[in-house]
């Protein structure tokens, strides 16, 4: 068994159950603006903002045009038009509130924070990452933290990785493993960087990409046995 001794973690739907959160913002966004949520709702604002978020990795459109726009776009598709910048900052205000964590995360980043080099390395907001980090009881137990936002560059760019490589004491690729819930953020971004992929799929997601990740798991704790 290859021996690793740095761990980069994936945050949302990885560490922090994301789509809980998410789906908890929406809500009050839409509950703010006096208009009944529903899953039909739900579902069109996860198309647009998948598709958008795609277009982000592939270089396409910068972060803020994803943002800025979703919820413009989503309105737009009811006949409504609305300041989309303005619905992101409260969106983003109840997002920040949105910690639960995923079942075993909690416990497995306690048990390894003393036996390896354990780092977080995801895309997103800084300030809502941070926030939603330290609600959760994770922040401190990470030697250091990545996001996209501050480092100029996202994943799966190498650039994002080189950033993150540079600022980790004696880093070698050979003992670095990244474990994250996205094919084409976190698995292809740890391939173009040269280092081992774990690839965390709870629901056992086909995988119909070119992208072969080292490892699946479908639960945290099957980390354990990729480890010792």
């Amino acid at each position: 068994m290859k021996k690793y001794r740095t761990l980069l973690f994936d945050v949302d739907d990885t560490l922090l159950d994301f789509s809980a959160a998410e789906r908890e913002a929406l809500r009050l966004l839409f509950e703010e603006q006096n208009i009944p949520f529903n899953n039909e709702i739900e579902a069109n604002y996860r198309k647009i903002n998948q598709g958008l978020w795609k277009d982000f990795e592939e270089g396409k459109v910068n972060r803020d045009e994803v943002v800025n726009t979703r919820f413009t776009i989503l309105f737009k598709s009811y006949d409504q038009e609305v300041d989309g910048i303005l619905l992101e900052k409260s969106y983003r205000t109840y997002l920040e509130q949105g910690n639960q964590l995923v079942n075993g995360a909690f416990q497995l980043i306690t048990d390894l924070q003393n036996r390896y080099d354990i780092y977080i390395v995801t895309n997103g907001v800084s300030k809502t990452q941070d926030t939603r980090l330290r609600a959760s009881g994770l922040h401190p137990l990470f030697k250091d933290i990545f996001v996209s936002e501050d480092t100029g560059f996202h994943k799966p760019m190498k650039e994002f990785f080189d950033y993150v490589f540079a600022r980790i004491p004696n880093f070698d690729v050979n003992q670095a493993l990244i474990i994250g819930n996205s094919l084409s953020s976190d698995i292809k971004g740890g391939q173009i960087a040269g280092i081992y992929t774990c690839w965390y799929n709870p629901e056992r997601k086909p995988n119909n990409t070119d992208i072969v990740p080292t490892y699946e798991i479908q639960k945290l704790n099957e980390l354990y046995r990729l480890l010792t």
